[in-house]
């Protein structure tokens, strides 16, 4: 029994290091003791561009899918590369990731978001079968 008490004050010690309160979202008085890493350039230059984009809400979500369905159509370029590149079954897929997105959130869209999402999915159904004519 005295071996298994000692053994139970062995171990490893576990230290949060979370720079916010996981209760209160607030930093951290001891949160300065953390060391700090230098963040790659890449990383700093997508946390200023986090800065100046407009703030997320349902509309601007399905908007953004729409958009990429629309660039996997072959429709727009690609912002990365600027060429035109179709992956129509990714579009599809998209596609219907955005109708069960319609169907899980039926009765809690307001009139203007449930008509946006009707609109867009036929919008971008009719690009679709255009877009399965064309192969």
């Amino acid at each position: 029994m005295a071996e298994e008490e000692k053994s139970e004050n062995k171990g490893f010690t576990v230290q949060d290091r979370r720079r916010f309160s996981p209760e209160t979202g607030e930093a951290r008085e001891d949160a300065e003791d953390a060391p700090k890493q230098a963040a790659p350039a890449q990383e700093r230059g997508a946390a200023a561009q986090a800065d100046t984009l407009p703030e997320i809400d349902f509309s601007t979500f399905v908007i953004s899918l729409s958009t990429q369905v629309l660039m996997h159509l072959g429709e727009i370029a690609n912002p990365v590369s600027g060429k035109i590149e179709a992956d129509i079954s990714v579009a599809k897929q998209m596609i219907d990731i955005l109708a069960m997105l319609k169907t899980k959130t039926n009765g809690n869209l307001n009139a203007n978001e449930a008509q946006m999402m009707e609109g867009i999915l036929f919008d971008l159904r009719m690009k679709y079968v255009e877009a399965v004519k064309k192969r």
